[in-house]
């Protein structure tokens, strides 16, 4: 494979094409795109049980911090996506100012990032598809057998049509969130909506524990960005990707923290306790006098996880087809369908990478909450360090057009600030293993990426103009 020399391209987006359905995705499908990365469902049901093993009645605040920290981001995030749309997602916007290992740095990370939560969520499907087995059926289905169909129709899909696979996560998601805010709103209507002294004085919480709740929590946040991987994709994209950006981080965060409060406030001593239940949202329906509508919540929550494994692999191919059309891969991955107009030598490559992961540690009989939680860990190193490489890019971005302001300087040095913090809580305490080696193999992820780059740069590289106007490193390789 040869690419020498510098190919000028317009820095319009509108004037190239990577072989995606162009201008097709309304604001609803772009925004369903970013919430069902999140997953909100899978939040209440899975997430927050292990946060409050950390922070106990600190949840809430947990959850409060982790929103504030995400917020940061996506101002950074919306302020470069009102400028530029690609299917690179922060990834592209990485590569605008950084120097070229940083950019690749940005891409690989991006990447694990939404494969790993991804092989997490095809832990929790597995997990509460044998919940809805037991409930119904008093029967379950083999793990490993459950994990490869959650991703195989999840590629069937991405690889058919990126607005039906849009669309369908909408409303799976809405149905999922409105069963789960009757129960809530059941559960503090019964108690008479007055606040639990336990929970806003903090009560037995230290803040060791929040610290820890914190990462935990902002895993429940991460793809909030994800709808910036249709910038090619969506209609009026400089204005519906920001807005679906900001909306999705602000809307799922108040909904979190909401759940997390009541949750705790409102979990059944009967139930046993709230991190170790195996569908807590079904013990919440029961105490609020719905039981019915917990096998419908634990539904809900095994097509929202499947939702998510859909919204994954459908943003992780895109920015390995962006990486390709910039020589960090082979080009075989930057084909879309001649029909479909899908990237589906991507899909099927970042469907499989999925999968792997997953299938591994069934083998070795790990339970879906511990894949769940193991790769949800994993995943937030990548999301961590593309969200502070955005932040770093900004004002360098910025101060190139002559844009840059103080008030947006303070906004990134903060918002790195933030994402330092999290990640320092991550690494103290030391967790318990297996998860104390999870930095050590992120650490070794990246220097594969490090050392694939350095090869691919050992003939020179130059600069060219990216469709969306960011100006990026290209590669010559030999």
């Amino acid at each position: 494979m040869a690419n020498s020399g510098a190919t000028a391209e317009p820095a319009n987006a509108e004037s190239t094409s990577y072989g995606l359905q162009r201008h097709t995705l309304g604001p609803l499908e772009t925004l369903a795109q970013s919430i069902s990365t999140m997953a909100p469902t899978c939040s209440p049901a899975m997430t927050v049980p292990l946060v409050f093993a950390s922070a106990g009645n600190g949840t809430w605040l947990a959850y409060l911090l982790a929103m504030s920290c995400t917020l940061l981001i996506a101002l950074c995030v919306a302020r470069f996506a009102h400028e530029s749309a690609s299917p690179g997602s922060l990834y592209s916007y990485a590569t605008s100012s950084l120097p070229p290992i940083l950019g690749s740095v940005s891409g690989w990370a991006l990447l694990l990032a939404y494969v790993a939560t991804g092989a997490s969520v095809v832990g929790g499907f597995v997990h509460y598809a044998n919940v809805v087995l037991g409930e119904f059926f008093r029967v379950s289905a083999a793990p490993l057998l459950l994990a490869v169909l959650s991703v195989t129709v999840s590629v069937a899909v991405a690889y058919r049509d990126v607005k039906i696979s849009t669309r369908l996560m909408a409303y799976i998601e809405l149905v999922s969130v409105i069963s789960i805010a009757v129960v809530l709103a059941m559960v503090l209507w019964n108690r008479g909506l007055h606040v639990d002294p336990a929970q806003f004085h903090l009560r037995g919480v230290h803040w060791s524990g929040v610290r820890l709740g914190i990462v935990l929590a902002m895993f429940s946040f991460v793809g909030f960005e994800s709808a910036t991987t249709l910038g090619e994709e969506a209609r009026n994209p400089l204005r519906t990707i920001p807005r679906a950006v900001l909306q999705s981080a602000l809307l799922a965060g108040l909904f979190f923290i909401t759940a997390s409060y009541t949750e705790v406030v409102g979990f059944p001593a009967s139930a046993g306790t709230l991190d170790q239940s195996a569908s807590p949202m079904g013990a919440l329906a029961t105490a609020a006098g719905a039981p019915r509508l917990g096998p419908l919540i634990d539904i809900g929550a095994m097509i929202s996880m499947f939702a998510c494994v859909l919204a994954c692999v459908t943003a992780a191919a895109r920015v390995l087809l962006m990486m390709s059309h910039n020589g960090m891969t082979h080009r075989w991955l930057s084909r879309t369908h001649d029909r479909n107009s899908t990237p589906h030598a991507a899909v099927l490559i970042t469907g499989l990478a999925t999968l792997l992961p997953a299938s591994g540690l069934l083998l070795t009989k790990a339970s879906g909450v511990t894949i769940y939680d193991w790769m949800g860990s994993l995943a937030t190193y990548g999301f961590i360090t593309v969200y502070a490489l955005v932040a770093v890019a900004l004002p360098l971005h910025l101060k190139a057009q002559a844009k840059l302001s103080p008030a947006l300087v303070a906004l990134a040095t903060v918002s790195v600030l933030a994402m330092v913090l999290v990640l320092e809580g991550t690494l103290y305490p030391v967790p318990e293993a297996p998860k104390n080696w999870l930095p050590y193999m992120f650490l070794g992820y990246l220097g594969l990426g490090i050392a694939w780059h350095a090869w691919q740069t050992r003939g020179g590289q130059t600069t060219v103009r990216m469709a969306d106007g960011l100006e990026v490193a290209e590669t010559e390789i030999d």
